[in-house]
């Protein structure tokens, strides 16, 4: 799986607390089903 940090992601999603909100964003549509994006 890949390993993706804090610090990637700030590259894409500068406000740290944005990225938290979109990080449970996704994680709660996983969670209930949506497709994967990245292999396991």
């Amino acid at each position: 799986m890949a390993r993706v940090t804090v610090e990637d992601c700030v590259d894409k999603v500068p406000n740290r607390f944005e990225l938290v909100l979109l990080s449970a964003h996704r994680a709660r549509a996983m969670s209930a089903g949506a497709e994967l994006t990245v292999d396991r």
